[in-house]
């Protein structure tokens, strides 16, 4: 069984939660435990929807292929998240329009390029509406991620669950460690994180 590829996809999907957790301590806003659990459920959710669906579609081709082509989208992906992580970059250095845009649009969501936006009355508390919002948007990545792991055969109710459980922890850890920190590098370079996790993954899924 794919234990360390069911870890690792938990820890590389959320390695964005754990950024924008941060950024919301920075704004010491709060994500009380309830909307983090409503968050994880909605990743989960769509994640056994995507996973599912990938093994839909290595039903119709060899163990070999589907292993070969559900490494390569998930290294794809980890290709995708160190180049948005470039162009975040880029936006804060250059403080042009045109890099701000590229950045805003390159996210999953701009929800996830300005995280204070899922904070609609601007209280400085995730509620649950609230919740549903940043919830889908931090599960765009679960969706592409998710996908890429059901094709490669990768079991769905433990990754599933691998991507819910790490989804609360790093949530919860980020926006602790926002409240008690002066800059934003974890935020800054979670994409760097999360990208280089999923290459990894990618690589180990097409050489087993």
């Amino acid at each position: 069984m794919h234990w360390l590829t069911i870890l690792l996809i938990g820890v590389a999907a959320n390695i964005d939660n754990l950024g924008i957790s941060v950024s919301y301590g920075l704004k010491t806003t709060r994500i009380p435990a309830a909307s983090n659990l409503f968050i994880a459920v909605i990743s989960m959710i769509c994640a056994y929807i995507s996973i599912t669906a990938g093994e839909v579609i290595s039903n119709f081709i060899s163990l070999k292929t589907a292993n070969l082509i559900g490494g390569l989208l998930i290294i794809f992906l980890g290709g995708k998240c160190i180049t948005e992580a470039y162009f975040s970059k880029a936006s804060l250095e250059s403080g042009t329009e045109e890099a701000e845009r590229v950045y805003a649009d390159s996210n999953f969501s701009r929800v996830i390029a300005h995280p204070q936006l899922a904070d609609l009355n601007q209280d400085k508390v995730i509620t649950l509406k609230e919740s549903i919002l940043l919830g889908l948007a931090l599960a765009m990545n679960c969706l592409a991620i998710g996908l890429g792991a059901g094709i490669a055969g990768i079991p769905p109710v433990l990754t599933t669950l691998s991507i819910g459980v790490f989804s609360y922890i790093s949530i919860a850890i980020g926006a602790m460690i926002g409240s008690r920190i002066s800059n934003n590098n974890i935020a800054k370079y979670s994409n760097i994180l999360s990208g280089l996790l999923l290459v990894m993954i990618g690589v180990y899924e097409i050489i087993t």
